[in-house]
């Protein structure tokens, strides 16, 4: 069992010296950062090595490695992950000595207090929409404090204060820490069924959306494309629950309207509201990049930004780490990493990667995230996977916080595709990689996909394609070799 934040806690004025759980995590490391920033005390501990903690050790926080009760040290309040399980001897070492132990979002919330606070939810999409509105306020000279579940790219952080008036945050809906916030405007990029594992049913992660939008005191931004949204808008309409009501995407009813993509390379829009219409471009592909750039711009409409202005400020935004990104060529296959995790997000992450393939392949390495979700979702990745990707690797279930369920792995997916094929199932790491360069030819896209730690397998995809590669040019290289006798070329001299 994983520990959930306890919504009743009341959280001290001070908190003194602070240990982190899991610091290396995109989030934690960005809390860690503001309150060391502020003066404030920090350790940290983490189950391995990563940039992520040589960086915080850079600016001066202690890191250790592996988690030990003495680790604790002399702090006052431990701050944990989401992801930390309860017989974790850090937290029970501070429930031993009667430390106040913080969910990751509560030690946020100390954070932000008093903030004018802009919080970004959703299914999908979060971190790219709070990277894009980050990147645009800066554009915009109005330097927001942020603190996002993936580094930005331009900014080259995930965390930062900023002498501005806002501070965006990404706001968790997994574990309904989200409802932890005084937020002021909220920006919902869409609802999906997930989550079960805290939620139980469709309804309560829609009443819980309910409850977050209805707390914003300025204004709530949703989506005017997605079913779950839609439904929202009519809930807070009907409980007259929100101040101020904005909608965006492709609908004809959307106050700020995506009227036109262009999805060759990098994405291309044009957005249309009160009458006026701009254009503007994205430094990153993907048609699911205009709509979450339309949410960016209803929200700086929202704050009084003119529209030309608003979508001036999103020019060449560069995209967030995991999202689509780039780990070079090996042998001439484009290597990408993806953190999407559930059906939706991997088919944008797909469509994205086909928009930009061309005449080549795709090929998809699938690291299930979480028992709950492969064992009521499984068929729905198979569908995906077999309608989008040319060919499917499929790894064993990364089980994050949640405990085994008995006959859930992998082989769930692997077995709900139609045609065998097109897929295989290969939880040993080593036999993925191989298998993946046994397939892979110059010019395809190789896309691992999930939020757990799959990206760690591209060191060894980038190996095995080098050197089949390599295998295949000295297979060639001999067959040339093998001409009659007098017949080969003397060597130059």
């Amino acid at each position: 069992m994983t520990i959930k934040p306890d919504p009743s806690l009341v959280l001290p004025d001070d908190l003194g010296r602070l240990h982190f759980v899991g610091i290396g995590g995109s989030g934690m490391s960005g809390i860690a950062r503001l309150f060391h920033e502020r003066g404030v005390a920090v350790t940290g501990s983490d189950r391995s090595d990563s940039a992520t903690v040589k960086a915080l050790r850079e600016l001066g926080i202690p890191v250790a490695i592996g988690h030990d009760a003495a680790h604790v040290g002399d702090a006052d309040t431990l701050v944990v992950t989401g992801a930390l399980w309860v017989e974790n001897p850090e937290y029970q070492e501070a429930l031993r000595r009667g430390l106040p132990v913080l969910h990751r979002s509560q030690a946020l919330a100390w954070l932000v207090r008093g903030e004018r606070l802009v919080a970004v939810a959703g299914a999908h999409g979060k971190s790219t929409s709070t990277g894009m509105l980050v990147t645009a306020l800066r554009a915009l000279d109005r330097d927001p404090s942020f603190v996002n579940g993936a580094v930005i790219q331009g900014a080259n952080t995930s965390s930062a204060w900023g002498e501005g008036d806002l501070f965006v945050v990404e706001a968790d809906e997994s574990d309904g820490s989200f409802l932890l916030y005084d937020t002021a405007i909220a920006l919902i990029t869409n609802i999906d069924t997930d989550h079960l594992d805290h939620y139980g049913s469709a309804e309560a992660i829609a009443e819980a959306f309910v409850e977050f939008a209805a707390a914003a005191t300025e204004l709530v931004v949703l989506s005017a494309d997605d079913a779950g949204t839609r439904a929202l808008h009519g809930a807070l309409l009907a409980r007259r629950a929100a101040p101020r009501i904005l909608t965006f995407g492709e609908a004809a009813d959307a106050d700020v309207r995506l009227t036109a993509v262009s999805e060759t390379g990098p994405i291309a829009f044009t957005i249309a509201a009160d009458g006026a219409e701009a254009h503007g471009q994205l430094g990153v592909p993907g048609r699911h990049n205009a709509l979450n750039a339309a949410g960016v711009v209803a929200v700086l409409v929202g704050l009084g930004v003119p529209l030309a202005d608003a979508v001036g400020a999103l020019d060449g935004f560069a995209g967030t780490l995991r999202r689509f990104e780039s780990h070079g060529e090996a042998a001439g296959v484009r290597l990408y990493d993806d953190y999407a995790h559930h059906p939706t997000e991997v088919a944008a992450a797909l469509q994205t990667a086909r928009s930009v393939v061309g005449d080549h392949r795709v090929i998809a390495i699938h690291q299930p995230h979480l028992y709950s979700r492969t064992q009521a979702m499984a068929g729905d990745f198979a569908a995906v996977y077999e309608r989008l990707a040319d060919h499917t690797v499929v790894l064993d279930v990364y089980g994050a916080r949640e405990d085994p369920i008995p006959g859930v792995t992998g082989a769930l997916v692997t077995d709900a595709f139609r045609d065998p094929a097109r897929v295989d199932y290969r939880p040993d790491w080593s036999a993925a990689a191989v298998r993946v360069a046994e397939i892979a030819r110059p010019g395809d896209i190789v896309m691992t996909l999930s939020c757990g730690d799959v990206y760690r397998i591209l060191p060894s995809v980038h190996e095995a394609i080098v050197s089949a590669s390599a295998d295949a040019s000295a297979v060639v290289g001999a067959g040339a070799g093998d001409a009659p006798a007098g017949t080969a070329e003397e060597p130059a001299r």
